[in-house]
């Protein structure tokens, strides 16, 4: 466990150097990257320069708050003197002197409180519009961006990470320039006042500096690696909750346990290690701090005694020694929360320069109806340097026309489709609609034009007449009722307390896959499309009910352009064409019939599946 602990401090720092990637051909003008401090504080800024105004408000009052706290020792130091030298005169000034003194302190304590509500005002603004913007930028990147990065570890980017920087804006940030002004403000007091005593305070902050250099040095990198854990840990979770089925159903609950047991002890021996080392750093100040008051008061009693100074200006440098070395002690106590939030800030603006779905052409075009002519022309894609996941795909698909698409698992059938509705683009060859190439169109009038239902039916929590409703918005109640009877799903649906305004759950839960299935085909009903997809559109339904909705589905497809992906070879009989895909590779296409008679692939996979039923 021990050498556990001290590995950490055997590596050489790491360097940071957050999201180097390749300029994409379609990518716009690279954006500043938060690789360092400097960068990271100047995006930070970017956000709070929106409340000038505001911020310029609160660091006066800051500015004022600090110089009424070095105005009231100064007050206390001359009033001292002004007694030791004529005790009588201060009979008669006293309440006045003490009025004033109170005035000072009740005024520091105002504008104390008024910087601190406006800067929390401000600081709360500033990360409503981060979250707002990484939010908001999310649904702006492509769709490799989420098949690279575990659910869980955005979401911690989005909550955790900003959350450091919240913290940070409320308290460190106005803390940190506080102390700066205290500092300069001290220290030309000091000097005025005697500059052998400044000169012998001075003498800690070699001291101070090189410790906190030390400290910070090795608790920097681990601050980083903690919120890269935390990350990694929230997808995790995230993952196992989702499968929890799978995992009790395969018995790992134990394996599950012991992996995050893995990733949790990762963040307890980086926080530990950078908890630890930076508690030093108060100790160290308060260690220092007290050096520094013994200096100045041995050395100054013997000052006094010499007649050099006054015994009010002791007094005055006792307090002002301890108003030198707390901005110190306050730097080095928000030096942690400092550190974790300019690692969380990096991880935001590290997701905020992904690079967004390629933008339209300038000369795209929005469709205003589609007639569904699509044709496919020596087209390749590959999603890595690898091998094609598809080479030399070719073919045409006629308004109106049902094409099938089969083949073993991996064979490319859903590539194809996101080729088509443009999530990813071919890196040969062309794809038309209505002899339009597809990247002359803008990509959200491509896909407003397509309606699918996919094999894994995603459902948002709210009612199941919102989420029907959510193939088109302005869909009437009944409308929304017309198109579940027409996918089979009205009688399941009144049977069911509340009925359409039952609410669902997250995901769905609490219905079967089957009707979460049916739901999805009553949105993609509603919505009216002028092509359709559908990808095992009924792999979770029981035969009957199957064979219920192919009339519902038949009417939906009719006049449409639909692709189907299908493993049951027996549901995609009537399509006017099947292509039957192979490695990336289009071995075959025809239709049922045709392709039996080829006594092919297809033929193969045909009987093979009716000998299996028949088993």
């Amino acid at each position: 466990m021990l050498k556990e602990l001290i590995e950490p401090f055997k590596q050489p720092r790491p360097k940071i150097d957050l999201g180097k990637r390749e300029k994409g051909k379609n990518s716009g003008k690279p954006r500043a990257k938060a690789k360092n401090w400097s960068g990271t504080l100047g995006r930070i800024w970017t956000y709070l320069a929106r409340r000038k105004g505001k911020l310029t408000l609160v660091l006066l009052m800051v500015a004022l708050s600090s110089g009424l706290a070095l105005l009231g020792p100064y007050l206390i130091g001359v009033g001292v003197d002004e007694f030791l030298s004529d005790n009588s005169a201060l009979d008669s000034v006293w309440p006045y002197f003490l009025l004033g003194l109170a005035a000072v302190y009740v005024l520091q304590a105002l504008t104390t409180w008024l910087h601190n509500v406006w800067m929390i005002g401000i600081a709360q603004e500033t990360v409503y519009r981060m979250r707002m913007d990484l939010f908001t930028h999310l649904h702006r990147l492509p769709i490799p961006f989420y098949g690279k990065r575990q659910q869980g570890e955005i979401m911690s980017r989005l909550t955790n990470d900003i959350e450091n920087v919240s913290s940070t804006l409320n308290s460190s940030a106005i803390q940190i320039f506080s102390s700066v002004l205290t500092l300069v403000g001290t220290l030309t007091i000091m000097l005025m006042l005697s500059p052998m005593l400044t000169l012998l305070t001075f003498l800690v902050v070699p001291l101070m500096v090189l410790g906190m250099r030390w400290i910070t040095r090795r608790t920097g990198p681990l601050f980083k690696e903690r919120q890269k854990n935390l990350g990694d840990l929230n997808g995790y979770i995230e993952e196992t909750l989702s499968g929890q089925r799978i995992i009790k159903a395969f018995s790992q609950e134990e394996r599950v346990i012991r992996e995050f047991d893995d990733r949790n002890k990762r963040i307890r021996l980086s926080g530990f290690w950078a908890q630890s080392i930076s508690g030093f750093i108060p100790k160290l100040m308060n260690g220092l701090n007290n050096l520094s008051f013994a200096v100045v008061a041995g050395i100054g009693g013997i000052m006094a005694i010499q007649g050099h100074i006054t015994i009010g200006v002791i007094i005055i440098f006792e307090s002002y020694a301890r108003q030198f070395t707390r901005p110190l002690n306050d730097l080095a106590n928000q030096w942690n929360t400092l550190l974790s939030a300019i690692a969380g800030a990096e991880r935001v603006f590290e997701v905020l320069d992904e690079e967004v779905e390629a933008k339209d052409e300038g000369t795209a075009v929005t469709l205003n109806s589609v007639e569904g002519a699509v044709k496919f022309n020596n087209v390749s894609f590959a999603y890595d340097q690898g091998g094609d996941t598809l080479e030399g795909i070719s073919f045409e698909a006629k308004p109106g026309e049902m094409i099938a698409l089969v083949g073993p698992t991996g064979a490319g059938k859903t590539t194809l489709i996101q080729l088509l509705s443009r999530f990813y683009d071919p890196n040969n060859g062309t794809i038309t609609l209505d002899g339009r190439d597809l990247s002359s169109i803008r990509r959200e009038s491509l896909r407003s034009q397509m309606a699918f239902v996919l094999q894994d039916s995603f459902l948002f929590q709210g009612t199941i007449r919102e989420n029907i409703r959510f193939g088109r918005l302005d869909a009437t109640d009944e409308e929304v009722e017309e198109a579940a009877k027409l996918a089979n799903a009205h009688s399941f649906i009144v049977r069911m307390k509340d009925g359409y305004d039952k609410v669902l759950k997250p995901d769905g839960s609490g219905i079967s896959q089957g009707q979460k299935q049916l739901l999805a085909i009553a949105r993609a009903i509603l919505a009216n499309p002028a092509m359709l997809v559908l990808d095992e559109a009924t792999s979770s339904i029981d035969t009957v009910t199957e064979i219920k909705i192919q009339e519902g589905l038949q009417r939906l497809m009719k006049g449409r352009t639909s692709f189907v992906i299908a493993h049951r070879l027996n549901t995609i009989r009537s399509a006017d064409r099947i292509l039957v895909l192979k490695d990336g590779r289009l071995l075959e296409q025809g239709s049922h019939d045709e392709l039996l008679r080829q006594d092919g692939f297809y033929s193969d996979l045909y009987h093979g599946q009716l000998k299996r039923a028949a088993m």
